[in-house]
Parts: C-alpha cells; sequence; structure tokens
C-alpha cells in the first residue's frame, strides 16, 4: 500500500493520512484544473458519503460487521483487454474472499476500435446470460482470451465453448444476433456514457470510482474494506 508522508506548512508540520485518496469520484461540476471530486457517481448508494474518512480502513477480516453489510463493486469490462484479462484473477480471488461481503457487477465495454473482438465476446458472454451461464463464459473469455484475441471471427471458438458448459449451441447462436442481446449490450453502453466512463478496466466501488492507478487487486481490497468500515460504522 501507498505511504502518505507529511507536508511541511510554514507554521509547523502536518502529517496527513487520508484513506479517502483511494478514491476519486466523477462529477458533472468538474472543472478542468481538478477533473476529480470527492463526489459519487449516480450510481452510488444512498448510504455513500461525499467526502473520506480521515482515518485508515479495518480490512474486513478485522471487522465485527453486522449482518447483511455489502457493498457494490462494478467492473467496465472488454473481454479482449489486456488488463481487464489480468484484474480478472484478482477479482475472482476478491470475490472468494469476500463472499457475500460484495456484491459484482460486470457491465460490457467493448472498445471495438482497438479490439476487433470485442463485441463478439460481449455478445456470446451475454448470449449466455440468457441461458443461465453468464458467470462461466465470462470467466472463459477472459481465461482464453489469448486463444481468441487474434481470430478474424471467433464465433464458432464461442459456440464450441458454449458446448462444452452444457449450453444449448443453436440457441446461443441466434441470440447473439438477438435483440435482447443487442438492447443489453446498448444499456451497458449508455450506463457508460452517463458516467463519461471511456476505457476499461473501470471499477467502482458503491458507485465511487477508483483512480486508475489502484485498479489493481490490492487497490480495490482497500476500496471495499473503506467503504464496508463506514457502512459497519453507520456512517
Amino acid at each position: 500500500m501507498k505511504r502518505y508522508l507529511p507536508f511541511a506548512l510554514s507554521g509547523g508540520v502536518l502529517a496527513v493520512v487520508i484513506a479517502g485518496s483511494l478514491f476519486v469520484f466523477r462529477s458533472k461540476q468538474t472543472t478542468p484544473a481538478a477533473p476529480f471530486v470527492t463526489s459519487p457517481t449516480p450510481a452510488a448508494t444512498a448510504n455513500s458519503m461525499a467526502t473520506a474518512s480521515p482515518s485508515l480502513p479495518t480490512p474486513a477480516k478485522q471487522l465485527n460487521l453486522p449482518a447483511g453489510v455489502s457493498v457494490a463493486v462494478e467492473e467496465y469490462g472488454d473481454y479482449q483487454c489486456p488488463p481487464c484479462g489480468r484484474l480478472h484473477p484478482e477479482l475472482k480471488s476478491i470475490e472468494h474472499d469476500y463472499g457475500n461481503r460484495v456484491n459484482f457487477v460486470f457491465h460490457n465495454l467493448p472498445l471495438t476500435k482497438i479490439h476487433k473482438n470485442a463485441l463478439i465476446a460481449a455478445q456470446a458472454a451475454e448470449a449466455s446470460r440468457l441461458q443461465d451461464h453468464f458467470q462461466e463464459m465470462h470467466d472463459r473469455l477472459y481465461e482464453s482470451q489469448d486463444e481468441w484475441k487474434d481470430e478474424d471471427n471467433p464465433r464458432r471458438t464461442f459456440i464450441r465453448y458454449a458446448g462444452e458448459l452444457g449450453l444449448n449451441t443453436d440457441r446461443f447462436d441466434r441470440d447473439m444476433d438477438g435483440s435482447v442481446v443487442q438492447q443489453r449490450l446498448a444499456e451497458d453502453q449508455q450506463r457508460a456514457d452517463s458516467l463519461g466512463i471511456k476505457g476499461t478496466p473501470t471499477v467502482l466501488v458503491e458507485g465511487r470510482e477508483m483512480k486508475p492507478e489502484l485498479t489493481s487487486g490490492e487497490g480495490i481490497r482497500k476500496g471495499i474494506d473503506f467503504m464496508l468500515a463506514r457502512k459497519a460504522g453507520g456512517q
């Protein structure tokens, strides 16, 4: 974790340790000189606070958390994005370690201008959702990224994955191009646009966007612990 060093002021030395610097929050009131402000995005829950606590978060395993306390973690991802692929096992580890303390939501954000197979991969994931196998296909796409990323048309590969996962492949093939999948992808894009999210991976904890340099397993854990501690304290 990063350490925050004291700053020397004219009247003395002030030691500043600010856990809230784990996060930056987008706002429509952002000015060019200060592109990030301590304000939750529209996705933030009612329990989210607009300002940071002056104390470092306590790891969740050390908290006496009331039943039902959990936080939402949203990822805007692209299945062909290499950093997304590297973050995937970190998020799986977090999901395992935190259990029902974390609710994960994935939003498709295929960067079609730089990743030629990102859109069809997102279609494959959403077609799998219609047969209740989204998570399995989501994981398979990231874990097999190197196999399909450079294919001219990975559709056959994705149909093979669907068959190996036990899906009805004829339905899967149709659903990839169907209106339900297209609507889902459009809604994810509209949501990203409304928040000003352009790149992947982008991770939000309780509606608060993690700084890019802290969008790592370690940084996201700190963000989750920070929000769990606040919720446990009734803030």
